[in-house]
Formats: structure tokens, C-alpha cells, sequence
């Protein structure tokens, strides 16, 4: 029917308008759960057990000394280091001791496993990175860190946090000196076998040059005297051959003798006279036998002994000269030869020393570690490196950080009279009673032909009280 979103609207609207009336007239659904908030909060702060948490600021302090030198110093992250210390410090055997020493966690440790209680103690332990300002000469760093531990004893957190802030002082510390000392060893046993590698790759460069001298000399090949040695052999044996002939002649120089060719040829005229037996023939004969016992006798006394000496020497002398021919050729033949592998040889020289290059800057290198390392372990030695400075020791807390009672107490509070307010509304649109003409109007669709208004007496306040118990009375007008 027209004009029937405007009875809606108005239904809405007198709903709102008279929320306050409803929610005094459902008072007791809002009163029952602020009560009910009002001992939980006081229920939460009585039971709920305190936490104290006690706390120690640590600073990380630059290097006292500035320089090249020292660069090294500290190569190591300032993070990495402090979760390799913190990694120690909460480890099982650590914390084990520290719950025995003080005694922690007595009730749950009965009634739960080592490892739990080892975990929550882990939980309740933080190292955080931090920023702090500490007033100094020097250009010190802002970089911080605040370790903390939460306990719900006040003495027991300060202790622990106070043997926690020693084992890390004293790691960071003696693990500096360690790291320092172990480096200078790595560093020393580095440079020892880069040492023996450049005596060896030496060594081999040595040994290839000594086997290789006619090859790195780089001089031309130029024949011996060959020829020399030939000219003097054939010299000699020309010289042999005509001491043979001699020798040769001389031996028949008896059948030469004048002596023996005349008395040959008396004798072969006598035979051609007379005969055998002649007289004449007889002494030709006796005359040729004399003649040649005489050309015997001068050939025994020509001088063969000179010749075979002469003709022996100048065989030594050629012997001697095929040996030094022989030689010098087999020198030639091995320059040749070496000459043949330079190109190889070279190349294994320039290979060995370009090792040797490299192991020489290496060696190089390693030496000026190993110089800053000892530095390094020096600097530790007197404490003037990178560490890290206690700032603000560990104090034991006069208030806990849990429970915060105020925030408990409003949490309750507001969550009880929120639950009150919805359940006043909640029951409000169950019940849906009539409250007034607008909502009469928001059933029907129609107005009312007129209003009665309540008219209360004034009553006392014993007659408003009994009226307020009486079911249904209340609802009266």
C-alpha cells in the first residue's frame, strides 16, 4: 500500500530511539555479565603469575687502532658472530646448568620433560640487535645489543641474565683471541707449503735448464771441422801407403842389386857357350850365388824399423782424428737435436714460470695476512679490537611486564558489557514487545486513534522496590 516504507522507517527509527529504554529495562542481562567480567578480571590478576623481566645493554667498540694494518682485524660479520655466540650460550648444556644452578622452572620440571623446560627457557632468552649512543672521544659505532631473560622471580631473572651477559663477554672475547691465533696457524702452514711448491717448481726449472743449456743458448749450429778432419786422415794415409811401398821395395831390392843382375847375366851367357858342367858356367854360378848373398846382407841393413814406427804413429794419428770427427759429429748431432725440441722446452719453461708467478703473488699475498693476523692475535693480546662492552649491567626489575592489570581489568570490563549489550538486544528482538505508538504502527501499518499516557504515583521506596520483583508488573501502564 502506498506510504508503506515510510511506517518501516519509522519502525527503525523508533527502534534506535528507544535503545536506552531498552537496555535500561534489560539492565540485568548487561549487569549479570559486568559482574561476571568484573570477577574474571579480578580472577586473571590474582591468578595469573607475574613475568620480571631483567635486561643488559652490550655495545660493539671499534678498533682502538685505525689502519691498513688492522683492516682485517674483524672480518668477521658482527651478526654472524653474535648468533654463533648466542647459538653457544643457549645451548642444552649451558641452559642445563644454569636451570640447576638457580634452581629454576621447580614446578614444571615435575611435571614436564627437561626438554620442554629447555625450550621455554630458550623462549624466554633474547639477544636483539639495538641501537646505543655512548658518548666517547673516539667515532664509536651505534651497533648494540640487548639481552634479556624473563622469569617469574625478579632475583632469579637478574642472576641469569647476569651469567648470560658474563658467557658472552668471555666468548666474544676468547673466541677473537682463537680465531686470531687459528688464523695466524692456518695462514703460517699456508705459507710454508706455498714454500715448498716454489722450491719445487724452482727446482724443476733448474734441472730443465742444465738439460737444456745447448737449447736455451738460442746460437746458431755451425759445423765443426769435418772437413779438416778429413784432409789430414787422407794426408796420412797417403803418407802410410808410399812408407809400405817403400817398405815393400826395399824388401826386394836384393833381386834389384846391380851386383845380382850382372852376375845374372854372365851366367846366361856361360849357358849359352857352354854347358852345365863347364867351368866357366860353374864360377857364373859361384859369382851369383856371392852376389846375392851380398844383396841379402844390404837388405838386412836398411832401416824397417823407422818405417813400420812411422807408418804405426800415423795410424794412431788417424785413429785419433776418426774419435775426434766421431765426437765432434755426435756434438752436432745433439744440437741439432736439442735445437729440434726448443720449441717444447720453451714452453715447459714458460709453463713453470708462470706457476712460479703465480705461487710468488700468492706467497705474497698469505705473507701480508698472516702479518695482519699477527697483528690481529696482538691487538686481542691488549685489547684494543673490536669487542664488545658491557653498557648497562643487569638489574633486578621492581615491577613485572605481565600481567598489565589496567589493560586485564578494561579487557574484562568492556568484554562484560559488551556481552551485556548484545544479549539486552538479543533478547529485545526475541521477545519483541510493543513500546509505543511507532511500533504499534510498524505491526499494523496503521496509526493509533489515541494514546494513554501512564500516569505513575509518587511511591516510596519500599512500595518502587517490591514493584520492580513483581513479574510482569513492571511491564504495567
Amino acid at each position: 500500500m502506498p506510504g508503506s516504507d515510510e511506517p518501516a522507517g519509522a519502525g527503525i527509527g523508533s527502534f534506535f530511539s528507544q535503545i536506552p529504554t531498552i537496555l535500561w529495562d534489560r539492565k540485568w542481562w548487561i549487569i549479570v555479565p559486568l559482574i561476571l567480567g568484573l570477577i574474571a578480571a579480578v580472577a586473571a590478576t590474582l591468578l595469573i603469575k607475574p613475568v620480571y623481566q631483567s635486561s643488559a645493554l652490550m655495545v660493539v667498540q671499534s678498533p682502538q687502532v685505525q689502519g691498513e694494518v688492522f683492516a682485517d682485524l674483524n672480518n668477521e660479520v658482527v651478526d654472524r658472530r653474535i648468533a654463533r655466540i648466542r647459538e653457544e650460550v643457549i645451548s642444552r648444556p649451558n641452559l642445563v646448568s644454569l636451570i640447576e644452578r638457580h634452581r629454576l622452572y621447580t614446578e614444571a620440571r615435575q611435571s614436564q620433560p627437561l626438554s620442554d623446560v629447555i625450550s621455554t627457557m630458550r623462549d624466554n632468552i633474547a639477544l636483539v640487535p639495538t641501537t646505543a649512543e655512548v658518548a666517547s672521544g673516539r667515532d664509536e659505532r651505534t651497533i648494540a645489543y640487548r639481552l634479556s631473560f624473563q622469569y617469574s622471580e625478579a632475583a632469579p631473572a637478574q642472576a641469569v641474565t647476569q651469567d648470560l651477559m658474563d658467557s658472552i663477554l668471555e666468548l666474544d672475547a676468547t673466541g677473537n683471541v682463537e680465531q686470531a691465533t687459528n688464523t695466524v696457524q692456518f695462514l703460517s702452514d699456508q705459507a710454508a707449503e706455498l714454500q715448498e711448491r716454489i722450491d719445487a717448481v724452482q727446482s724443476q726449472i733448474a734441472g730443465v735448464t742444465m738439460r737444456n743449456g745447448q737449447v736455451l743458448s738460442n746460437g746458431p749450429v755451425v759445423s765443426g771441422g769435418g772437413g779438416s778432419y778429413d784432409v789430414q786422415i787422407a794426408s796420412l794415409q797417403r803418407d802410410n801407403a808410399n812408407l809400405v811401398i817403400q817398405r815393400n821395395r826395399a824388401l826386394s831390392s836384393d833381386q834389384r842389386d846391380p851386383g845380382v843382375l850382372s852376375a845374372e847375366a854372365a851366367l846366361a851367357s856361360a849357358r849359352a857357350i857352354y854347358t852345365e858342367n863347364h867351368p866357366d858356367v860353374v864360377r857364373a854360378k859361384q859369382r851369383l850365388a856371392e852376389a846375392r848373398e851380398l844383396a841379402r846382407q844390404n837388405v838386412s841393413n836398411l832401416p824397417f824399423e823407422a818405417i813400420d814406427d812411422q807408418i804405426a804413429f800415423n795410424n794412431r794419428q788417424i785413429s785419433a782424428l776418426q774419435a775426434a770427427k766421431a765426437q765432434e759429429q755426435a756434438q752436432l748431432n745433439a744440437r741439432l737435436a736439442a735445437q729440434s725440441r726448443a720449441p717444447v722446452v720453451q714452453q715447459e719453461l714458460s709453463a713453470l714460470q708462470q706457476n712460479l708467478s703465480g705461487l710468488n703473488s700468492q706467497y705474497q699475498d698469505v705473507q701480508q695476512r698472516l702479518t695482519a693476523a699477527r697483528a690481529g692475535v696482538k691487538a686481542e693480546d691488549e685489547q684494543i679490537a673490536e669487542r664488545l662492552t658491557l653498557v648497562e649491567a643487569p638489574i633486578i626489575p621492581d615491577t613485572p611486564i605481565w600481567p598489565d592489570r589496567l589493560l586485564i581489568f578494561a579487557i574484562c570490563v568492556g568484554a562484560g558489557l559488551a556481552l551485556g549489550g548484545v544479549l539486552a538486544l538479543a533478547v529485545e528482538f526475541i521477545m519483541r514487545p510493543i513500546r509505543g505508538p511507532d511500533a504499534l504502527l510498524g505491526i499494523t501499518g496503521q496509526n493509533p486513534m489515541a494514546v494513554v499516557p501512564v500516569i505513575e504515583k509518587r511511591k516510596t521506596p519500599k512500595q518502587r522496590g517490591a514493584r520492580r520483583f513483581i513479574p510482569g508488573l513492571a511491564g504495567r501502564r
